[in-house]
């Protein structure tokens, strides 16, 4: 549903239309990938190239690389050269997720312009807090661009990370969907959490908390390559958890998050566990399909495709908790945990890192009511919300 049909304008627009004049004349960085476009979706680092009066020196590139070609996780990219600037392409998702002092040693500052997916999961946040980071120890300034959470600003959803689940999928005590943009988590962790750098968000006109993507009038560029709709990223906040098992989240087919199923499982037998196709904001279409990658590769696949009927309804979180539950449950001999490695962590069970807290796993494996756990995590929910809300630039 549109709510607005003036496109918002992202932090890129609004830097380009007015750059401060402390800008002027400094070497400038640049992390970015292809979702980072302007308006008429040119790319951000030939925009601030020929646009803005700075010296574009490097660019830095997050997990997925700087094309996001890459498409799974712990798929390195290595460091580059753009042919057309003339400058350093720089991995962070390869040797060293952490920038170097030899990297910025190249600049006087950094922008940052990355689309976010709203979720705790999504390491490109914690690449942005690397730099973050790094700015402080060496002494730059981030430029920060900000642009809209794609499953909007007034929602939050699941349990918040506990410390000792931190890793790459996170690092903060974030509740799954956090209803924050990319801006505002910068000025969280700069300022809640303490990193200090100097840094400036760059915020976007027109863009209300309650917008989802396609209400801001953007055209959605895929951030990385198994979010290839404003759809995959709305149902993502749920499905992720599927990376922490055998079932497929539909990587290797056309409709990556919103398809997913397994060869052993019965979907008449699902519905009937969840008592019916009765879930809020969604329906459960039944589908099979054949992943040509990932799991279950090459092999037929029973289940779903989750099609949202109403956004402002939809819980992914929970939806998929439940579903994950009655497969656990239906299918038990079948079912089954992903081991590690997972994101750079060999030891820790993959869900548990996803979920931020075992208990949940626990929860799923028993015969508790996933419908009755959010009371588990609703104290430490409201606090998030209070203290999240004093960053809020919208």
């Amino acid at each position: 549903m549109m709510k607005n049909n003036t496109a918002v304008q992202t932090g890129l627009e609004n830097l380009l239309n007015d750059p401060p004049k402390r800008i002027f004349g400094k070497r400038a960085g640049l992390l970015c990938n292809p979702a980072s476009v302007g308006k008429d979706l040119r790319p951000a680092d030939r925009l601030i190239s020929a646009g803005l009066p700075v010296e574009l020196t490097a660019l830095f590139a997050p997990q997925h690389g700087f094309y996001a070609e890459k498409q799974d996780n712990m798929i390195e990219s290595d460091d580059a050269f753009d042919p057309i600037l003339k400058i350093p392409v720089f991995s962070l998702y390869g040797k060293t997720r952490i920038p170097t002092k030899e990297m910025f040693d190249y600049i006087d500052l950094l922008f940052i312009d990355l689309q976010d997916a709203g979720t705790r999961v999504y390491t490109f946040i914690y690449t942005m807090s690397y730099c973050l980071e790094a700015a402080k120890k060496f002494g730059k300034t981030v430029i920060l661009l900000d642009r809209p959470n794609p499953v909007s600003g007034v929602v939050t959803e699941g349990n918040c990370l506990k410390p000792e689940y931190t890793s790459f999928v996170g690092r903060y005590p974030l509740p799954m969907r956090h209803g924050m943009t990319i801006g505002e988590l910068a000025l969280l962790f700069n300022e809640y959490f303490k990193i200090g750098c100097e840094l400036e968000v760059i915020p976007m006109t027109g863009w209300d908390r309650n917008m989802y993507f396609r209400d801001t009038g953007l055209v959605w560029v895929p951030p990385s390559p198994n979010l290839p709709t404003p759809e995959s990223a709305m149902v993502y906040p749920g499905q992720v958890l599927l990376e922490g098992t055998n079932i497929s989240e539909g990587r290797g087919t056309t409709q990556p998050f919103e398809l997913f199923g397994a060869p052993y499982i019965e979907p008449e037998k699902i519905l009937a566990f969840i008592g019916g196709n009765n879930i809020p904001g969604a329906y459960l279409r039944q589908v099979s399909f054949e992943p040509v990658a990932n799991k279950w590769m090459n092999s037929g696949c029973h289940g779903f495709q989750i099609h949202i009927t109403d956004p402002e309804l939809f819980q992914p979180y929970l939806t998929t908790l439940k579903l994950i539950q009655a497969v656990c449950s239906i299918h038990q001999d079948q079912f089954a945990w992903a081991k590690p490695p997972y994101e750079y962590e060999f030891d820790r069970l993959p869900i548990d890192l996803i979920t931020g807290d075992s208990r949940i796993r626990g929860l799923i494996e028993s015969d508790e009511k996933i419908g009755m756990v959010a009371g588990l995590w609703e104290e430490d929910l409201k606090q998030f919300v209070k203290i999240s809300t004093k960053f809020h630039l919208y």
